[in-house]
């Protein structure tokens, strides 16, 4: 039987603007399974950034329920949710938010940082994942010293810090052109079929949602389609 690490029940998102209320999702059900890669596509409006927030718990709903592995977010205190969310969901952006002051090495040690992790421990470590997505004479450098597919590799070792069961990224290959890109979603596939973590990709790509076993299509704030990727590889 398949286990769900996060289901969303019926959830709405409204946001009030003046006196306007904009609902970014209206009744969004939805799950994801332990170890599958998952896309969620749709247009621009579709819901798709509120989506992220809800999935990556980074949010309430204004109505409905998010289960993180069958338990409410809502029975929480938030900073206990936040250590939770640290250690169970690394996150992938499409602008990388490295901390350009900081270098390589020292961007990938920093979540681990709020896990308590000792300093020995977060250096090794770090030294490991870099080395593993290929930038390890590339550590000590900083991100305005790299190209923006070395940029978006230590951004995704910095999703590994804390070995997370769940990588959540959102359009991660939206700044690099395509030979990068494709190296990116080969390394993403290669974390969901060699070391089982749970992918969640948010993408507006139907080439890149190929590279997912399920993909679940948004519009207007709801769910309209729940398929399985046609093509288990993409050429991008």
């Amino acid at each position: 039987m398949k286990k769900a690490v996060i289901t969303l029940e019926e959830v709405w998102k409204t946001y009030t603007m003046g006196e306007v209320q904009v609902h970014a999702l209206r009744g969004l059900s939805m799950e994801v399974y332990d170890k599958e890669f998952v896309a969620i596509m749709g247009p621009s409006g579709s819901g798709k950034s509120t989506c992220v927030n809800m999935v990556g718990v980074l949010d309430i709903p204004t109505k409905g329920r998010i289960l993180l592995d069958g338990k409410d977010i809502a029975s929480y205190e938030e900073s206990d949710l936040a250590q939770i969310r640290g250690r169970k969901i690394g996150f992938v952006f499409q602008q990388f938010n490295l901390i350009n002051t900081l270098t390589a090495k020292e961007n990938v040690t920093l979540p681990m940082i709020f896990q308590n992790t000792s300093r020995k421990d977060r250096i090794e470590r770090a030294e490991k994942i870099l080395t593993k997505v290929g930038l390890g004479e590339r550590m000590d450098h900083k991100p305005t010293e790299m190209s923006g597919g070395q940029q978006q590799r230590v951004a995704i070792a910095r999703a590994l810090a804390n070995d997370p069961e769940i990588i959540l990224a959102d359009e991660p290959t939206g700044n690099l052109d395509s030979k990068t890109g494709k190296m990116v979603m080969d390394f993403l596939r290669s974390l969901n079929d060699d070391e089982k973590k749970t992918i969640i990709m948010v993408t507006h790509d139907q080439k890149l949602a190929r590279y997912a076993d399920r993909i679940i299509c948004l519009k207007d704030g709801q769910a309209i389609k729940r398929m399985k990727s046609c093509k288990r590889r993409a050429k991008i």
